[in-house]
């Protein structure tokens, strides 16, 4: 594993693009200290944003998860652009040549895959306990430490989102239309569950929730199921709402069984990959 890890990183070493957008990715991660210095005061009206609570834990480790991954698209250019050097460089067939198994190939690229997922997971926990001491009411060790699922909900999304962004590398060859495949698949979800909604719209049970239930098995959409939007939970959103006659109820847990549809769809992915370069003609 070290050697194919060593491998991947040597070539991402010597690759300018892609550590420019990883530097890019990490700074964008550290920027979300920003937040905490947002502040609106236009008269009356004066609003400063770390004090409504999103760097409270445990609330902490649900917003920065998700406006952490919001940003993965960074990420995602270098597994794609990864791949798509691999043709344009010849460095793929040379690999085989000097011994490497097709296997091994896929192998090293997953490897790189959860490499990637893993830093960043490590790197948002970090940033996350450093908000949270500096701008958190709540400090004991049994507040700060709760609802750490989320980033592992976080992890899981990377290494299957990249997973995803590598399978369309590896079939498309060309970054820029990797990407823009990506992309096309999104708009398909998203087509599919507008369709879904229209469809179930004259039944009891509420059309949106019997798309939501088809949809969470596509790809895209059980990624994003991983880590619902958080703001709807924070505490004065909650008391406007109110004032207005409206009333949130929604389950913003991480959900086990979307875990598992992200893992089977990882493992698709791959193995989709391995079976393209298994039967393609280098």
């Amino acid at each position: 594993m070290l050697r194919l890890l060593n491998i991947e990183f040597h070539k991402l070493k010597n690759n300018r693009a892609s550590r420019v957008l990883s530097i890019i990715y990490f700074g964008l991660l550290t920027s979300i200290a920003l937040i905490a210095a947002i502040k609106f005061d236009i008269g009356p009206i004066k609003f400063h944003l770390a004090e409504q609570g999103i760097f409270n834990f445990p609330y902490i480790w649900h917003f920065n998860t998700y406006i952490a991954a919001t940003l993965k698209f960074f990420l995602l250019l270098v597994i794609v652009s990864m791949m798509a050097n691999e043709y344009s460089y010849k460095t793929l067939k040379q690999n085989l040549i000097d011994g490497l198994s097709k296997k091994e190939f896929i192998l090293s690229k997953f490897y790189t895959v959860i490499a990637f997922a893993a830093v960043s997971t490590v790197f948002v926990f970090f940033v996350s306990l450093i908000l949270g001491f500096v701008y958190s009411d709540f400090n004991e060790f049994s507040i700060i430490f709760s609802d750490l699922e989320y980033l592992f909900a976080f992890f899981v999304k990377l290494v299957g989102f990249f997973s995803f962004g590598l399978f369309l590398g590896i079939l498309i060859k060309r970054s820029a239309f990797a990407v823009a495949g990506m992309i096309v698949w999104l708009i398909i979800e998203s087509l599919l569950k507008g369709y879904l909604v229209l469809t179930f719209r004259d039944l009891k049970e509420g059309a949106l929730t019997q798309a939501n239930e088809i949809m969470r098995f596509f790809p895209l959409e059980a990624m994003s199921n991983l880590i619902k939007e958080p703001f709807t939970r924070l505490g004065a959103v909650k008391s406007v709402a109110k004032q207005i006659g409206e009333n949130f109820v929604k389950d913003y847990s991480v959900n086990f069984v979307d875990i598992i549809i992200v893992s089977i769809w990882t493992f698709i992915f791959i193995y989709l990959s391995y079976s393209l370069l298994k039967k393609r003609d280098l």
